[in-house]
């Protein structure tokens, strides 16, 4: 009975985190992954603090105990881009609700088995205000115009301990991801496409692929603790509904993606954790070819995002005000992925975003139970391009989770 409740939580959880995950922080992954990690700038492969910390590094779930985790994150991106003085509105939807699920089962006192439903990312924007003549919308012949591509990542986890200082965890990443666009009939036609007809409002079409996460975390003192992962690249089926937009025709791959961590006791109630993450973008011909490479869309060498590989900066604060009081803070910094020649494609995914705040908190209820929230603002950036667009973006999210230990 207990493990067809857990798998009917599962599939929802999976459902609504498909539904609601559209666009993300960190060029289009996520700032952080559960409601603890959030409030600290998602800083977390050497600070395992909940059933979704699989999401960054696996081996902290051998840490983290017996535990249940179900959150839900409301996040408003709000994205732009300007054509001389004309500034066209993407935000034709502008509120996303992404929940979170995790489950953790110790199997005995050095090994447990877990798993974490969690959006990865993803981008969306839809364009209203419709003008032809207007440089940067010459590409469509409608109105609306947009994207939406979201990604559930499903992640059964084993983890053990190796001795009193080691743990090591490693994920299955079971990934679903869903992609529509529309409004973009300018370039369904022979000059622009490799696949007339596959380019642009054919509804949501959809893929399954796989992959895999690993994990180290060691103790090495009293105070200190650090940590390593790894994120295979996920491979994916491809977009058939729009293998004339995207390289490789419609293949999208999830990129690979490796970071280190540590986690230091400045005092009995201060930790600061700190991350460094490398997101492997460069890796995926959709995600990396630039329109300087002269394919029709969809093929191998077809225009992409122009995306390159990139670093990011996490850094997090944990303080323990009393026994039933935790509050957070953080700050998280990765350069935008794409350069200014890269603009007019990327009107579709304006992801310029690059320094985040994070505030958070946990209270702890009498039974153990817990109620942690965290709140996270970009800051606006922009992207100024050769051909005189200029793309904008600024990001606010606020979350809830309630935790349970058993």
């Amino acid at each position: 009975m207990r493990i067809n409740k857990l798998a009917g939580a599962l599939a929802i959880a999976g459902l609504a985190t498909v539904s609601g995950a559209a666009f993300a922080t960190n060029g289009y992954f996520s700032h952080g992954y559960g409601m603890k990690a959030k409030g600290m700038a998602g800083a977390g492969i050497a600070f395992g603090q909940d059933a979704l910390a699989a999401a960054t590094n696996p081996a902290n779930m051998v840490l983290v105990g017996d535990r249940l985790d179900v959150g839900l994150d409301w996040f408003r991106p709000q994205r732009s881009t300007v054509t001389g003085t004309v500034t066209h509105d993407g935000n034709g939807k502008e509120d996303f609700f992404i929940p979170e699920f995790g489950y953790n089962k110790m199997l005995n006192q050095n090994m447990s088995l877990g798993v974490s439903v969690f959006g990865n990312g993803g981008m969306n924007t839809q364009y209203n205000s419709y003008n032809a003549t207007a440089g940067v919308f010459a590409f469509g012949s409608g109105d609306p115009v947009g994207v939406d591509l979201s990604q559930l990542f499903i992640s059964p986890t084993f983890a053990m301990k190796i001795n009193d200082v080691h743990s090591v965890g490693v994920s299955l990443n079971v990934a679903y991801q869903r992609f529509k666009a529309y409004g973009l009939s300018g370039f369904n036609v022979a000059a622009q496409t490799s696949a007339v007809g596959s380019v642009t409002d054919n509804g949501y079409d959809n893929s399954w692929g796989y992959g895999a996460r690993i994990g180290w975390t060691g103790k090495l003192n009293a105070d200190w603790t650090v940590g390593a992962t790894y994120q295979t690249r996920t491979h994916m089926g491809k977009f058939d509904k729009y293998k004339g937009l995207f390289a490789e025709q419609g293949d999208f791959d999830i990129p690979a993606n490796f970071g280190f961590g540590a986690a230091v006791k400045i005092t009995p109630s201060l930790t600061a954790a700190v991350d460094l993450m490398r997101i492997q973008y460069g890796s995926v011909k959709a995600i990396s070819n630039t329109n300087a490479q002269g394919g029709l869309l969809g093929a191998n060498n077809g225009s992409g995002f122009g995306w390159t590989d990139q670093t990011i900066f996490k850094l997090g604060l944990s303080y323990e005000y009393s026994k039933n009081l935790t509050l957070r803070a953080g700050w998280n910094s990765g350069e935008t992925p794409y350069d200014p020649g890269q603009t007019q494609f990327n009107t579709l995914a304006p992801a310029v975003v690059e320094d985040h705040i994070t505030l958070g908190g946990t209270w702890t209820l009498d039974n153990k139970s817990e109620i942690s929230v965290a709140y996270m603002h970009a800051f606006s950036n922009q992207v100024s391009g050769t051909n005189t667009m200029t793309n904008r973006m600024y990001q606010d999210s606020l979350g809830v989770s309630y935790g349970m230990k058993f």
